[in-house]
């Protein structure tokens, strides 16, 4: 064999090796894979001591978290290039970490004005600049706040720099939304539409007629436990205990954990189970429960679209997301048991704190209807 047909050879054989390796990939897995190269080609666009920090914080964060943070501190560091004269002539891998020391207090409260509404430009597949207006909303603009706070206290922390001045930063303030849920009724119309499509448009009904068995699985799953969506496309077909009416899902930091169901979701997810066993998949997507309509793995987007077709049918004034099944799930549970730390166990939060923050309207209707729950005297004397 001819030295070049050997190499062919090794070659071919490294990419059979390398594409089963990816397919024995877990979901999540594989998820942080992907974005664990979005974010070293970030990073190769920004200062070298950001590499010093994303290695310090990866323990700590999720990657999703840290391509965000990377992104915010593409902004700023294209912020001082563009607003601060010092830095006219610089590009972001040329910053340095006296540079950080130079900026004060109200160098950082330029770039929150400058956030708040900025133009950006980029080429487009021809070579030519294209303007792009970016409105950030009060939430994103706390966001990119927090990344800059967090880069500079860890930075100030490890005394790579002398001062902290993100830290007298103000956070905005934000006002409290009120948590968007379906009621009981909506609830059970929503999954009355996922089994019947009456309401969807005749292309809808096409599709509708292919995928109902899936999406009433799907929702009555997300609504009968309160899992993520990205949970719930991430399952696998050896996730779903029926012995113990659980699944096993993979949580935001990296925890496994089971949650149960109800006799509900039980009689929506075995049909759905039993019909894909019989299923051939896509490459790479054999493990996968929930499939797409090419026998892929669902992805995220295509679920929220589901939800959005399904819910905007029934319920057209309420903006329904995968999220708000969820919160409806959250509020449902709160609702029935009271107790608002099982609530944060079966939801995932890490902090009760944070269950407490979007349940805090149901916490102050239980406190007043705990008023005339005790008596002083009895009603004979």
């Amino acid at each position: 064999m001819h030295e070049r047909d050997l190499q062919m050879q090794t070659f071919t054989h490294l990419r059979i090796i390398q594409k089963v390796f990816l397919m024995a990939l877990k979901y999540y897995e594989q998820i942080d894979r992907d974005n664990t190269k979005k974010i070293r080609e970030l990073l190769d666009e920004l200062p070298y001591f950001c590499t010093m920090y994303f290695r310090g914080i990866e323990t700590t964060t999720s990657s999703r978290t840290r391509i965000a943070y990377a992104r915010d501190l593409k902004i700023f560091f294209q912020f001082l290039i563009h607003e601060n004269p010092l830095y006219k002539d610089y590009s972001p891998r040329d910053f340095q970490l006296e540079d950080l020391d130079k900026l004060s207090v109200t160098d950082l409260e330029d770039y929150l004005e400058y956030i708040k509404y900025r133009t950006d430009v980029s080429e487009d597949k021809y070579g030519n600049k294209v303007e792009k207006e970016v409105i950030n909303s009060r939430t994103s603009i706390k966001r990119k706040v927090a990344s800059i706070r967090t880069f500079y206290r860890y930075l100030y922390r490890d005394r790579l720099i002398k001062t902290n001045p993100a830290d007298l930063l103000q956070m905005p303030k934000l006002k409290e939304k009120d948590i968007i849920r379906l009621d009981a009724n909506e609830v059970a119309d929503l999954l009355d539409e996922v089994e019947n499509g009456e309401k969807l448009t005749r292309q809808q009904q096409v599709f509708h007629d292919k995928t109902e068995l899936r999406d009433e699985a799907m929702m009555t799953l997300m609504l009968g436990t309160g899992i993520r969506v990205s949970e719930c496309v991430g399952l696998n077909m050896n996730d779903v205990d029926f012995n113990n009416d659980g699944i096993h899902i993979h949580r935001k930091g990296g925890k496994e954990v089971t949650v149960y169901f109800g006799d509900e979701v039980e009689n929506a997810l075995r049909p759905y189970v039993e019909w894909r066993k019989h299923q051939a998949t896509a490459p790479g997507h054999e493990d996968a429960l929930f499939l797409s309509l090419r026998m892929q793995r669902m992805s995220v987007r295509s679920v929220q679209y589901m939800v959005k077709k399904y819910a905007k049918t029934v319920t057209p004034t309420k903006h329904i997301t995968p999220h708000k099944l969820r919160s409806t799930y959250g509020t449902n549970l709160y609702k029935e048991t009271g107790d608002i730390y099982l609530v944060a166990d079966v939801l995932g939060h890490n902090d009760v704190n944070t269950t407490k923050k979007h349940y805090a309207a149901l916490e102050d209707e239980r406190r007043r209807s705990a008023r005339n729950k005790v008596h002083l005297r009895s009603d004979d004397e």
